[in-house]
């Protein structure tokens, strides 16, 4: 007899529809659905990242939703470690996210990183500030250049992280990332992961935007202004801030805006397809790609969700 808990996992691109899927799955099965998308983890920013509502929270339990501060990063070993514990508390926990980073951490383990420090932190966002990250990243490069080499120099986020760590520890990211890491043990998996077609991507990307506009999106991002945050912070980066933090500055129209914001989106989501195609992070037989609004029918609905009655009955 398997004794290993059911885990459910509900991933895919940003805007797939892995949020209703979640919460569907939570519903029928009393689930708590735990998430795993870096930006949703955070209080300030419900709508830009379309986290789930007031209602959707009523109707099922949901865990590390907007549980840090704007200036309070989060990371793939802070997540590990947190929803490890929810995973643990739930009954029958759904993961449901877009973030392959956290999902790798989660399933293959992730060496653990010393905090570098405040001292440091500052030290790489001072440097970020004034050099800009494609300087940075060279200096990086001369001290430790096997992390610099895995970077992309504009990335200004991975790149001050790296200086942090290397000025705060003594050793680059690429050192301690080869430290031994625990694999995710005790659990039976099952992974949905939602695929479907670009144009229908693309489309629910504009139409989800658009409702942002009309919902507080412009809003959020003043409240976020108004904080005089750090530019490197992940809040500042995320899809629809420096877009819509540039029409605020009078820098661009509010199309204008909107439109590079569904593009950056978009081009977000073509990578993270890539990433799922290519990382097996379960077994082909715990793998399931689906899409409801695209099932051939109610019949084909109730038996995705039949399958899923015998998993967590220990019967699949």
């Amino acid at each position: 007899m398997n004794l290993d808990r059911p885990l459910l996992v509900v991933a895919g691109p940003t805007a797939s529809g892995k949020s209703a899927l979640a919460l569907a799955l939570a519903r029928r099965f009393g689930g708590t659905v735990i998430n795993a998308d870096a930006m949703q983890c955070y209080a300030d920013l419900r709508v830009l990242t379309a986290r789930p509502s007031v209602a959707d929270e009523a109707a099922a339990a949901h865990r590390l939703y907007g549980v840090r501060a704007a200036d309070e990063p989060a990371n793939a070993a802070w997540w590990r470690g947190a929803a490890l514990a929810e995973m643990a508390a739930a009954k029958r926990p759904i993961l449901c996210g877009g973030t392959g980073m956290y999902l790798s951490a989660l399933f293959r383990g992730i060496a653990e990183i010393p905090h570098p420090g405040e001292a440091a932190r500052e030290e790489a966002r001072g440097l970020l500030a004034e050099l800009g990250a494609e300087k940075l990243h060279a200096r990086l490069a001369a001290v430790d250049p096997e992390t610099a080499q895995r970077l992309q120099p504009a990335d200004s986020q991975r790149v001050a992280r790296a200086w942090e760590v290397f000025a705060g520890t003594g050793h680059g990211l690429a050192w301690w990332q080869t430290r031994p890491a625990a694999a995710l043990t005790g659990w039976r998996t099952k992974f949905v992961l939602l695929a479907p077609p670009r144009a229908f991507l693309r489309a629910k990307i504009e139409a989800r935007f658009a409702t942002m506009l009309k919902t507080g999106a412009v809003e959020e991002v003043r409240a976020l202004l108004a904080k005089n945050l750090h530019p490197a912070l992940p809040v500042m980066r995320a899809h629809g801030v420096p877009e819509l933090a540039g029409f605020l500055r009078g820098e661009m129209d509010l199309a204008e805006a909107a439109r590079r914001a569904i593009l950056a989106t978009y081009q977000y989501t073509k990578r993270q397809a890539t990433w799922f195609r290519h990382q097996k992070l379960v077994g082909d037989a715990d793998l399931h790609i689906f899409h409801p609004e695209m099932a051939a029918g109610a019949q084909d609905l109730e038996q995705f969700y039949l399958n899923f009655d015998n998993f967590i009955n220990g019967a699949g």
